[in-house]
């Protein structure tokens, strides 16, 4: 069973920025894929990005294209999520997730099955 903790979140001011940590333990980090999700209030929770066990496949959603940028060291067991030019409308729990099974690419956001606990991030107009 992995275990996810987030860190790095915060209030913020439009257009600044912010970068999340999520450290891993309980299973072998390198084989799995990572991703981060959020959930802002009153809405269902979404994904954000996601990053393949190799670190070599990395998707978005369109709504932080261009603006966030995922990453991995496998050798902390850490992915991070660095996000810039923060909107009001990036106000949420942003969550860290692991995908269910070794090597996979990340693509389906159907796949991450264990959550961490979640870090706010709020940034202010």
């Amino acid at each position: 069973q992995v275990q996810l903790v987030e860190s790095g979140g915060g209030l913020v001011q439009a257009g600044g920025s912010l970068r999340l940590s999520c450290a891993a333990s309980g299973r072998t980090f390198s084989k799995y894929a990572m991703g981060w999700f959020r959930q802002a209030p009153g809405k269902e929770r979404e994904f954000v990005a996601a990053i393949s066990w190799s670190g070599r496949s990395i998707y978005y959603a369109d709504s932080v294209k261009g603006r966030f940028t995922i990453s991995r060291v496998n050798a902390k067991n850490t992915v991070y999520l660095q996000m810039n030019s923060l909107k009001p409308e990036d106000t949420a729990v942003y969550y860290c997730a692991a995908d269910r099974t070794e090597y996979g690419l990340g693509s389906d956001p159907t796949d991450f099955g264990s959550w961490g606990q979640g870090t706010q991030v709020t940034v202010s107009s």
